[in-house]
């Protein structure tokens, strides 16, 4: 008779039973005890915000930096529950609650306290406290975690329905590994998307303002969910790649020299094991693999189904809040048209005067229509005044008026200034001329810092009888050559003559 080798499966409770030990190995038993009490919200705001900083910082934090910490989250935390802890109610001041919630950070295992040579005391955050924050963040946005570890996946097994030769023959049992791990990360984040699509569909329903309603189908749903993960899913073409890749397994299982590689390499890491068992983990972890590429499809439709009916509900959502703020509108107009019928021709302070009493307008939200500026704005009334007579008329004060605007005009920066200023300089039609030479032959005074000004402004005028070029946006640099004139610092440019 031959040898059979018996292997039993461990039962469920031997495995809660071993991690149970393992887990309470590493960590202390207060570790958790922090999140489950009434200070638990206090103290996840805590752990989030010394978290954030400690992932800047390579070195740790210093105690002082903590408390500083601790203490703004402690402020905005004003509802502050009697926990049943001693020292947690008897602190009063902010300061001293943010030392008891530090306190309670260190001794639980959650911060790390180091004392060096030149007593400066440093704190570091526990890194099995970083895995468990990590876990809170996901749970409360999984659609910010999807990945492309599912096309990963197919990529790495499959090649048009055949085995991947080329990613497979080096390695083959750390892919097949690797590819375990990416399988049950993707199908973690596809029911993570499921939440939460499931979440904004509870929100959707809840909501009681069109504003509210529109705000999350556009801002979130459809930019959290809509554009980054439901969108990359469809763009995937998951059926057509699943059913290569199942393709590609089912040859695996048949493909002896990897199947020997694999057998070779899991007898490599663990040599306690025999051909047979070596090769019975191999296949299993196959199978492992086909059944978790059978749970993808069906989640992928169960998202869909989801976001059609978040679509839906959102839409009736919409119809309902549109039909209800339409009815009160319609009880205001139908309102005051009954004012207007029975008191036409007065104001509503004289309709007071009456004594007669109005219905109150059960108004949930009452603002001006149109904003301030929609309020009417009275016209200025002026006092009515003789009108005083002109002076005589006296040609000083014609020729005065007459230099004033000939200076106005001179001194105005038109584009006749700048073709006038063209006209000047010596050239015919095609002469150009470089800034540095017009500052340093023709530029005086301001006057002609004005003319070169004008030039400027009007360069691209259709009047204008000059071209401007200007040599740092011809060759794309950064930054220009200047000139300084007078009190100016002028960027280099060139003036073509038309």
């Amino acid at each position: 008779m031959g040898f059979r080798h018996s292997w039993r499966c461990p039962t469920l409770h031997e495995k809660m039973a071993s991690l149970s030990n393992q887990l309470f190995r590493v960590v202390r038993p207060d570790f958790f005890r922090v999140l489950a009490g009434p200070l638990a919200r206090l103290y996840v705001d805590v752990l989030d915000s010394i978290e954030v900083e400690a992932s800047q910082r390579s070195q740790g934090l210093d105690r002082d930096e903590i408390l500083a910490l601790v203490e703004q989250v402690v402020e905005q935390h004003q509802d502050w529950p009697d926990s049943g802890d001693g020292v947690m109610s008897a602190a009063m001041t902010t300061r001293d609650r943010a030392r008891a919630v530090y306190d309670t950070l260190r001794t639980s295992g959650w911060l790390l306290e180091e004392e060096r040579s030149d007593w400066q005391r440093l704190v570091l955050f526990d890194s099995n406290g970083i895995l468990l924050l990590q876990a809170m963040r996901r749970m409360v946005s999984p659609e910010a975690i999807f990945s492309d570890k599912l096309i990963n996946v197919c990529t790495t097994l499959s090649r048009g329905g055949e085995i991947n030769l080329d990613a497979l023959q080096e390695e083959p049992w750390a892919q097949v590994e690797t590819c375990v791990e990416n399988l049950r990360t993707g199908l973690a984040e596809l029911r993570g998307m499921q939440k939460s699509i499931e979440q904004h569909t509870k929100q959707q329903l809840a909501s009681t303002s069109l504003k509210e309603n529109l705000a999350l189908l556009y801002d979130q749903f459809a930019e959290r969910i809509g554009r980054t993960c439901y969108a990359q899913l469809v763009h995937a073409r998951l059926p057509t790649k699943l059913s290569e890749t199942r393709r590609a397994l089912e040859n695996l299982s048949c493909h002896a020299e990897l199947l020997g590689k694999m057998q070779s390499e899991v007898m490599r890491r663990e040599p306690a094991l025999s051909h047979e068992s070596a090769m019975s983990r191999v296949r299993l972890r196959i199978n492992e693999l086909e059944e978790m590429l059978q749970q993808i499809e069906p989640l992928a439709d169960m998202i869909d189904k989801r976001t059609a009916e978040f679509a839906r509900r959102s839409q009736a959502r919409f119809r309902y809040l549109q039909e209800t703020t339409s009815e009160n509108r319609a009880r205001v107009q139908t309102f005051f048209e009954t004012l207007n019928r029975h008191f036409s021709g007065r104001r509503v302070a004289e309709v007071d005067a009456l004594g007669l009493e109005f219905p109150i307008l059960p108004l949930h939200d009452a603002r001006i229509l149109g904003g301030l500026e929609s309020l009417y704005t009275p016209r200025l009334r002026r006092a009515a005044e003789e009108i005083e007579p002109l002076e005589d008329d006296d040609p000083r004060h014609a020729d005065r008026a007459l230099a004033q605007l000939e200076s106005s005009l001179r001194d105005s920066l038109t584009v006749s200034r700048a073709n006038h200023y063209m006209g000047r300089l010596p050239g015919t039609s095609g002469t150009a001329w470089n800034s540095d030479v017009l500052l340093r032959e023709y530029v005086h005074n301001d006057e002609d810092v004005a003319d070169l000004i004008a030039c400027l402004l009007h360069a691209r005028s259709p009047d204008a009888r000059f071209d401007i070029r200007v040599p740092r946006s011809e060759t794309e640099a950064d930054t220009g050559s200047f000139d300084s004139r007078l009190s100016y610092r002028i960027e280099r440019f060139i003036l073509v003559k038309k």
